[in-house]
């Protein structure tokens, strides 16, 4: 089974056994054959082989990014321009997927970033709250609700290949201190080493892109 199938595999299958507090809402990301399909598309195209990857943890999919497409950092508008997979999602940027897809270009493409890389989120299932995205963390009832799921999400993200020696969180705040907490007691990675979340960029340091820019690459190897 190749990187991709198996990835492929984990995220179809992602089943939360609770129920969330009301009036909060899962994204269905995996809940149309048109995701599936562009998923498949995805991992055959950038995954199709057994090399292992490093891992980059972001918070939760978005609404306008991998709660409709299942790829993180990934919307409809990156999906079909950059990754060259057509789709019929409406075409509505998400901020964090305008950086990340500017990094890939600057890392060298697509092909050659997700040879290294494998990118996924704390918890893999998205929220939102009167229409809007909502942390895993923001609610103290959901962040408790929800850590039996990333638990066993992240076993099963190590079982994929990936490299266990370090770990990319991004968000240098609650989700790093989360991730970090439960690392402690589980022992998943060696090292976590936190970067400024995307839409923390985009939205607050927009005069800042190219600073951050260059701290990711110094990061991650480029």
């Amino acid at each position: 089974m190749s990187f991709g199938n198996n990835a492929l595999a984990y995220l179809t299958s992602l089943n939360p056994r609770f129920k969330v507090p009301r009036g909060i809402g899962i994204l269905p990301q995996f809940s149309s054959p048109e995701a599936i399909h562009v998923n498949e598309v995805f991992y055959q195209t950038f995954f199709n082989d057994e090399n292992p990857r490093d891992l980059i943890l972001g918070i939760n999919p978005g609404r306008f990014g991998a709660g409709i497409t299942g790829i993180a950092f990934t919307d409809p508008i990156r999906l079909e321009t950059v990754l060259k997979i057509k789709n019929t999602f409406q075409k509505k940027p998400e901020l964090s997927s305008v950086f990340i897809y500017e990094l890939i270009q600057k890392f060298g493409g697509p092909e050659k970033f997700y040879a290294k890389f494998f990118v996924n989120s704390v918890c893999p299932l998205g929220f939102t709250k009167e229409g809007k995205n909502l942390n895993y963390y923001d609610l103290p009832e959901l962040e408790k609700l929800v850590t039996p799921f990333i638990i066993d999400s992240l076993e099963k993200v190590v079982q994929l290949g990936v490299n266990t020696k370090k770990v990319f969180c991004l968000g240098e705040g609650k989700n790093y201190k989360f991730l970090d907490k439960l690392n402690q007691r589980h022992q998943f990675f060696k090292q976590i080493i936190p970067l400024a979340h995307p839409r923390y960029i985009m939205q607050y340091k927009r005069k800042q892109v190219e600073h951050y820019m260059k701290q990711y690459g110094i990061n991650l190897g480029f």
